[in-house]
């Protein structure tokens, strides 16, 4: 009997997505955060290893050429060419860090380091305590081929998307356990709502009949208040399970478009409406101009009623209702209680009600906002506190 019941129990509400949302949002940057902080010690771990590695070889390299100057220095007389290796380049400085000499290709000098990378050059720096010819310090390059890098980044790149794969599927999980409670909950609810509109079905099809066959011309004053009483009751719950109809058995019903009349259909629509509208002492404001629209008659019924309802329900006694209808846009005002600015956004949402002591399971707009993407119809909410609500529909 009920259409699309695993649908509904499995597919996530809005509210729900934006929860589910934010959590993998937040653990997604905490794992990346996480994962490039292990990739950046990991590289750095690497790279001390591999100048660890160089640095043994570039040490004998300094110790052959500090005994080179030295013989340098001992026969200068005799030897003016400094010495030279196609192993490695080199360079000298005194003490206070002037260059004396230098044969490198890249003269970016730490001299707060023993050993480090620039610009794809390695270099290693000896201090000696003997200033042979003013030299302090020796500075040995070598080329570094970069082969280790590679290897690294090969590494950090397969590791990573692994890790952030698997940390991702844990997240997931996580994710569902966390929200299993709500969803059970709107599972919840909903089997609820759907066994009541079951249950609405024959004594409110009852009710209205007999309210119609009544002869109030018969009837004394106080009786036909009684009756006006008993039909406004009646014709609100009629609103409630037209919409919970629509949720649990109706909006999966193949769409039957036509051009629609709307002019003619908003006043059918006022006329049902009006004796709610007089229980509240309300005016109506009809500024009609002729306008159609290729839609489901049924479907768009709906969300001319629950924005007439809302219109209605959230107004203040002896307000204004005000439709508008333009070629292309539908508005729809009252002057009633307003809604807070920040909460315009999750008017739309399933089950929200924002006001407690109005009735209502909160589903009416959500059907609208549906119907209306459904048709991509634009709808544009201008609402103050105490001021009153203004809905317009653009097409």
């Amino acid at each position: 009997m009920l259409v699309s019941k695993n649908k509904a129990i499995n597919s996530l509400l809005k509210s729900e997505k934006k929860s589910l949302f934010r959590f993998l949002t937040l653990y997604v940057a905490m794992i990346v955060f996480m994962i490039l902080l292990l990739c950046a010690y990991y590289y750095q771990t690497q790279e001390k290893l591999m100048l660890s590695s160089q640095r043994a070889t570039l040490f004998k390299y300094a110790f052959i050429h500090a005994k080179r100057l030295k013989v340098l220095h001992h026969f200068f007389d005799e030897r003016v060419k400094y010495p030279r290796d196609p192993r490695f380049k080199s360079a000298i400085y005194d003490v206070e860090y002037k260059e004396i000499f230098s044969l490198l290709e890249n003269k970016n000098i730490r001299f707060d380091k023993e050993i480090y990378i620039v610009d794809n050059h390695i270099h290693f720096l000896k201090s000696l305590d003997d200033y042979y010819l003013g030299t302090k310090y020796i500075v040995i390059e070598v080329l570094d081929d970069g082969i280790w890098r590679e290897i690294i980044w090969k590494n950090i790149i397969g590791y990573g998307i692994i890790a952030f794969f698997v940390f991702l599927l844990f997240g997931l999980y996580l994710a569902k356990l966390f929200l299993k409670p709500m969803r059970d909950s709107i599972v919840l609810l909903d089997r609820f709502i759907k066994d009541t509109t079951h249950e609405l079905n024959t004594p409110l099809s009852a009710i209205l009949a007999n309210i119609e066959m009544m002869d109030t011309d018969v009837m004394v004053e106080k009786n036909r208040s009684k009756l006006k009483r008993i039909n406004i009751a009646a014709k609100t719950v009629s609103i409630l399970y037209k919409d919970l109809t629509y949720l649990t058995l109706e909006q999966e019903k193949e769409n039957h478009d036509e051009m629609i009349d709307l002019k003619a259909l908003i006043k059918n629509r006022t006329e049902y409406f009006d004796i709610l509208v007089q229980s509240k002492q309300l005016e109506y404001k009809l500024d009609l101009e002729e306008a159609t629209m290729f839609v489901d008659k049924r479907k768009f019924t709906r969300v001319i009623d629950n924005l007439i309802s809302n219109a209605i329900k959230y107004n203040k006694r002896a307000g204004l209702l005000i439709i508008t209808l333009r070629p292309g846009e539908l508005a729809i005002a009252d002057t009633g209680i307003g809604i807070e600015e920040n909460q315009i956004p999750f008017i739309f949402d399933r089950y929200i009600r924002f006001n407690q002591s109005e009735g209502g399971f909160g589903v009416g707009l959500s059907i609208v906002k549906k119907i209306l993407d459904e048709y991509n119809i634009k709808i544009d909410i201008i609402s103050k506190v105490n001021k009153g609500t203004k809905m317009v529909l653009k097409w």
